[in-house]
């Protein structure tokens, strides 16, 4: 049983943390003043056993497991969902597997994991993206639809983010996006100020970013160089002869394998610029697709490489990540492991 995680919203800034928790869980104050003073209680990462302690506005509590029953996990602030009536009906439809973390989540895009925020301060907030979630709404999506109209759209990482951190009303800023379906690690700005900085980082490709990605088949550890185009003359983006094409992008990718199975391997691949589908793109065109790609999985007007992976998406998870703070100048790194089909995949490959 995981412990449970949240970070203090402005219903609770300022109180004690038996306040804190008795608001939260609806658990009578002497149950949440015990919980303190036994030790079942982190904030910040470090225990906490001052019942008298006042926790400011986005600080993360932790609660040791087992110490709380909660049913139902929602975002700070997000007003309880409406029991419906259960329609009779005549065959129950299967409950969603284990292994299929994508339909899941795309079914519900209210919740967010509540071990999703790795890091937050007040000038930036570093999340574990799920699979199945946007990064945000990208300005051609937003622009068609209008503000009216995008309530009746999925809701996005960047949309979930400011409930979850407890500042409803304070929106994040994306510096960098990752595919719907790549997991990892993601960083957002909350001011214009640290967005400004961590952009230019990113132009300068100053920051540290490194991808696993499960592939058909070895790539050659090198460095891959190319210029990738909106299409490369199938309709898919990709590499380019031309190297001053007008609307190409240089894109830089460092590539290691990390183990060999067989016909599967598991790779890294270090990011040096990060353009749209960067690491897919390189990895198809090397002839080692990433497994479960559908897309950049076959030459020019050729067939889809064949995949026996079983992969129900492209394998490719943000496990590590690295900047300078854009107030202080210091080095932060964080390091995430795979999502659950990731490393379910990556065992059976070890296994065969």
């Amino acid at each position: 049983m995981p412990p449970i995680l949240f970070v203090v919203d402005r219903r609770g800034a300022g109180q004690t943390l038996p306040a804190i928790l008795k608001l939260r869980f609806g658990i009578p104050w002497a149950q949440a003043k015990r919980l303190v003073e036994r030790g079942h209680i982190k904030v910040s990462g470090q225990v906490e056993k001052d019942v008298a302690r006042r926790v400011k506005l986005g600080k993360r509590v932790e609660v040791a497991p087992g110490t709380i029953e909660v049913k139902t996990a929602t975002l700070p602030g997000a007003p309880p969902k409406k029991e419906k009536p259960k329609p009779v009906a005549k065959e129950k439809k299967p409950p969603f597997e284990k292994s299929k973390p994508v339909k899941l989540l795309a079914a519900s895009h209210e919740l967010l994991p509540l071990d999703a925020i790795v890091y937050q301060d007040e000038d930036v907030v570093v999340v574990n993206k799920p699979v199945g979630l946007t990064t945000m709404r990208h300005a051609e999506e937003a622009a068609e639809f209008g503000a009216r109209a995008k309530k009746f759209l999925p809701k996005t990482l960047a949309d979930l983010l400011p409930a979850a951190l407890g500042t409803p009303n304070r929106p994040v800023i994306a510096v960098h996006r990752l595919d719907r379906d790549t997991s990892g690690l993601v960083v957002f700005a909350r001011t214009r100020a640290a967005a400004d900085d961590l952009m230019r980082q990113f132009r300068k490709h100053s920051t540290e970013r490194r991808y696993l990605a499960l592939t058909r088949g070895a790539p050659n550890a090198k460095r891959i160089e190319s210029v990738l185009v909106p299409d490369r003359g199938d309709g898919r983006r990709g590499s380019t002869t031309d190297l001053v094409a007008e609307d190409g992008k240089r894109a830089v990718t460092h590539v290691a394998v990390v183990e060999q199975f067989g016909p599967f391997a598991l790779v890294e691949c270090r990011l040096e610029t990060g353009r749209t589908h960067q690491v897919r793109i390189h990895m198809g065109e090397a002839g080692t697709p990433l497994c479960g790609e559908t897309v950049y999985d076959r030459p020019v007007d050729g067939k889809p490489k064949a995949d026996g992976s079983g992969a129900e998406r492209p394998m490719l998870h943000a496990a590590k990540l690295g900047f300078a703070h854009p107030d202080t100048g210091e080095a932060l790194n964080w390091e995430v492991p795979p999502p659950a089909d990731f490393a379910e995949l990556l065992a059976r490959f070890r296994q065969e």
